[in-house]
């Protein structure tokens, strides 16, 4: 994982007020000048009518002026390019924030689900969630060089799952929701890619009938991208 920290007075304004919120970072495609994409509404366009090269990621740290972003790096892709290039100077956007996490009062436990991309957020919802509130955290990783500390949690349980070579992103975390306990005092919060989170969600609400309100899923990228 790399840490981008990026900053100028443009930033004044820009307030994160939920935990495992979101940020877009957009760049330059590669070989270009960075150009300041306009918003019509629905999405951002260059002048040519293109897409800028965006990816969203969870804000780390906000202050001072200075947007500290943990970015799980990967071959391929024009913001991951970037980042592993970037210099000092390179001009860059932000949009945001996009929403976070609004704990609920009436959840005596909560249960964590994700990989390496979801590791930011993670880290914050520790950090938030009350001391005495039970907290049931696993983590699927590709290597053990991916596995970090997280922040202490007096009442929280961490696994770390590693990935087997070959299985479909997220199949640890599918295994292991299988055999979580999750009652009417539990929350799930997960997040990952697209089609593991959606394998979760499908057994979640269909097999074991947890109630929508009761849970947070969010698909933070796909295979192939």
């Amino acid at each position: 994982m790399m840490r981008v920290v990026l900053g100028g007075p443009e930033l004044a304004g820009l307030t994160i007020g939920e935990p495992a919120a979101s940020v877009r970072l957009l760049v330059a495609w590669p070989g270009e000048l960075f150009e300041m994409p306009t918003w019509n509404g629905n999405e951002f366009l260059l002048a040519d009518g293109r897409r800028p090269a965006l990816r969203t990621f969870t804000p780390a740290v906000l202050a001072d002026d200075e947007l500290t972003l943990d970015i799980v790096r990967h071959r391929g892709g024009a913001v991951s390019d970037w980042v592993e290039t970037a210099v000092p100077g390179e001009p860059c956007a932000v949009s945001g924030p996009g929403r976070g996490e609004v704990l609920d009062p009436e959840a005596d436990r909560y249960v964590l689900l994700g990989d390496e991309t979801a590791i930011p957020a993670i880290e914050q919802l520790l950090g938030v969630i009350a001391d005495d509130t039970e907290v049931e955290v696993h983590v699927e990783i590709v290597d053990t060089h991916a596995h970090l500390d997280l922040p202490t949690h007096p009442s929280a349980t961490v696994t770390w799952h590693v990935a087997a070579a070959g299985n479909p992103p997220g199949s640890t975390l599918r295994r292991a929701v299988e055999e979580i306990v999750i009652d009417e005092v539990t929350r799930v919060w997960a997040a990952g890619e697209a089609a593991a989170v959606q394998s979760i969600r499908k057994h979640l609400f269909d097999e074991r009938g947890t109630p929508r309100s009761h849970t947070t899923i969010r698909g933070y990228w796909k295979v192939a991208r």
